[in-house]
């Protein structure tokens, strides 16, 4: 069983998952005993002041931050930031690495093998201040940053930090505008490709999340919370006026307008 030092450092790689996914990977030796941290690190990232002990890891680091992808394949037109990246993408289109439980196709030997834990069950990684454990590695590095408060991922535009790069990536569309996930059904274009699967619903009917009480299904997990306050009978909004708690926010700012019209409310 693996465990987690209390200060965990990682490197950062691009996948080509999709068109710009900055992907955590833990070191190795980050998560056993022997540590990176009394070796030299002279490589000073300009954009993030992150700090890497070859250069190649800078490199693949500022190009994430850049966005810029050089090397496209001829297969299927993706782009990515380092020939590394294509070489491994192209390993999908030749099946080289594909699961035998449910035929998907992946780059490395690496992944397939992380992938095979998603049948399996396993979860070799834990930590050692909570306990939790996880399937891969990475998971428990970004997990790890919930204990130390680690933010190592900053936008140049407002300083704005995040425990992951796809966060960061996420985040950046706010400045740029960009909105790169469409949908086919009605070109509806969003900023996350979170956002778009949670609009899919919208044309789909599905009903995902369904409460274990009494069986009522709904789109989307927010307004599921939302119902279970019937079940459990919380009231977490509290009117500052008079006191008066409601299960449902927008039941008390009914009954503020309602009850104490143009009082000033706080």
């Amino acid at each position: 069983m693996l465990f987690a030092q209390n200060s965990v450092s990682c490197c950062v790689y691009y996948s080509g998952e999709t068109s710009f996914e900055a992907v955590t990977k833990a070191d190795s030796d980050d998560i056993t005993e022997h540590s990176h941290a009394d070796k030299p690190r002279p490589y000073v990232s300009t954009v993030s002041d992150k700090r890497f002990m070859q250069y190649v890891h800078l490199n693949v680091h500022e190009l994430i931050h850049s966005g810029e992808k050089l090397y496209s394949c001829a297969q299927c037109g993706k782009r990515f930031i380092s020939q590394q990246a294509l070489d491994g993408h192209k390993n999908i289109h030749t099946s080289r690495f594909k699961c035998t439980e449910c035929g998907k196709c992946f780059e490395s030997s690496s992944h397939l093998a992380a992938h095979r834990r998603s049948h399996s069950g396993e979860k070799p990684f834990e930590c050692n201040i909570c306990g939790k454990q996880f399937a891969h590695s990475y998971q428990l590095v970004v997990h790890s940053r919930i204990h130390s408060g680690e933010r190592p991922y900053r936008c140049f535009e407002c300083n704005k930090a995040f425990t992951q790069s796809s966060n960061l990536t996420a985040h950046m569309s706010v400045h740029t505008g960009d909105k790169p996930y469409k949908c086919q059904v009605c070109d509806k274009a969003f900023r996350q490709s979170g956002h778009l699967n949670h609009h899919m619903t919208v044309h789909t009917g599905e009903k995902p999340y369904r409460c274990q009480v009494c069986g009522k299904a709904f789109s989307h997990s927010q307004p599921l919370n939302r119902h279970m306050l019937v079940h459990t009978g919380d009231k977490p909004y509290t009117c500052s006026v008079c006191n008066k708690s409601f299960s449902r926010k927008d039941k008390l700012n009914s009954h503020k307008q309602r009850v104490h019209g143009n009082k000033r409310l706080h």
